[in-house]
Order: structure tokens, then C-alpha cells, then sequence
């Protein structure tokens, strides 16, 4: 039990740099909202419904963070800061961080299968601050989920997404921080795929233009040598 506690608290310091101690950890909301989570998760499959529900709304008065207690979520789950809300069938693998803002929410229970109407993290998975992940849609191991996007479509693994909707990033995510992106958002170059592939279009037509600029001088009529 303390060995796992302890794992759990070096998960977390591995991904925050502002902890300088394990105590200090206990202090943040997340770390409180996931214990009062395991019980509330505990008493829900216990059929306890309502006791669940009123651990669930003890944690979000406590903590800001609202985790249905239906959620099924896996180890060194971390919610960096709070203000989150994770839905009745969401399901969250190993490993997984989520920063604050973020809402893994439901759509109609029609789109899912048997009543699946929330996210599926895989593990591994990074959610910037202020995503909306939403719908029974799975987020692929590793991926990465970059600030304020919205995410109504399933996503690769191993792959970054940012904007509205959601689009894979066509540049290095990883660049500047191996193994770990902060906010699931890579820094330093341009990663809106709306504006790369701007900008890749404007670069075609100046090569369209250099080449249509050749042709027109090749064919223009050799000028004409007056005799003598």
C-alpha cells in the first residue's frame, strides 16, 4: 500500500516540476479528488448510488473537480490544478494527465454502444487545459490533446491534435521535451494545421508562379536582327 503511494506520488512529480517534497503533493486538488473518487467508484459498483453521488459532491466542494463516480480510471491518474469534469462512462487508462479546464463529456447515448456516451483515454494520454474531449470516442495511447482544442473524433496513437476541431499536428511534437509534452501543446513551432497548410499552399503557388514566369520567357518571340 505505501509502496504504491509513494509510486504515485513520484508519477506525479515526474510531470510536475513545482513540487520540491511527496507531502507537498497531498496539498493538490487532484491527488484529493481521485481519493475521494476510489471510494465514490467503490460504492457505485456497490449499487450505492446515492452514497456515491454524495462522496462525488463532498469532492467537487471540496476540490473543484467533478469525477463521476460511475468513471472507471486506471493508476498515477493526474488532474493538474482541477476544474474538471469527467463523465458517468468515461474510462482512463494508466499514466494518463489532464490539466485544468478540461471537460471529458457525453453526447447522445444513441451514438455510443450499450450506453456509452463519454470519452475512452488510453494510457499515456496528455489533455491540455481547457479541452474539450466529448463523445464515446477513443483517445489513442500516448496521443497528445493540445490546449483549448475540441475533440469530437477518435485519435491516433502516439499522435499530437490541436484547434476546433481537433487536427493532428504535421510538425514534431517532442522537439523540445523528449518523452513528456507539457499541456499536450508543442511550443516553438507552428502547429496550427490550418495555418501549416496555409502557408504550404502559398509556397506551391510561388513555385507555380517562378514556373509559369519561365515558360512565358521561353516562348516569347526571338526579336528580329535588321539587315544592313
Amino acid at each position: 500500500m505505501f509502496d504504491r503511494l509513494t509510486a504515485y506520488l513520484d508519477s506525479i512529480r515526474a510531470r510536475d516540476p513545482a513540487p520540491r517534497s511527496r507531502a507537498e503533493i497531498f496539498l493538490y486538488p487532484g491527488v484529493w479528488a481521485l481519493g475521494f473518487h476510489r471510494l465514490a467508484h467503490w460504492l457505485f459498483v456497490g449499487e450505492l448510488y446515492f452514497l456515491a453521488r454524495a462522496v462525488n459532491h463532498t469532492a467537487r466542494w471540496l476540490t473543484a473537480i467533478d469525477i463521476h463516480p460511475g468513471a472507471k480510471i486506471g493508476r498515477n491518474f493526474f488532474i493538474d490544478h482541477g476544474f474538471t469534469v469527467i463523465g458517468e462512462t468515461a474510462e482512463i487508462g494508466d499514466d494518463v494527465t489532464i490539466y485544468q479546464n478540461v471537460t471529458l463529456g457525453g453526447t447522445n447515448p444513441s451514438t455510443g454502444v450499450g450506453g456509452k456516451r463519454h470519452p475512452t483515454l488510453c494510457s499515456g494520454v496528455v489533455i491540455g487545459s481547457g479541452a474539450q474531449v466529448l463523445g464515446p470516442i477513443e483517445v489513442g495511447e500516448g496521443a497528445k490533446v493540445g490546449a483549448n482544442s475540441v475533440v469530437t473524433k477518435d485519435v491516433a496513437p502516439q499522435s499530437t491534435v490541436v484547434g476546433i476541431p481537433a487536427k493532428a499536428v504535421p510538425v514534431d511534437a517532442v522537439h523540445y521535451s523528449p518523452g513528456f509534452v507539457p499541456y499536450g501543446t508543442p511550443c516553438g513551432e507552428d502547429c496550427d494545421p490550418a495555418r501549416v497548410r496555409l502557408a504550404e499552399l502559398e509556397d506551391e503557388i510561388d513555385k507555380l508562379r517562378n514556373e509559369v514566369a519561365e515558360l512565358r520567357a521561353r516562348r516569347q518571340p526571338a526579336p528580329k536582327v535588321k539587315s544592313a
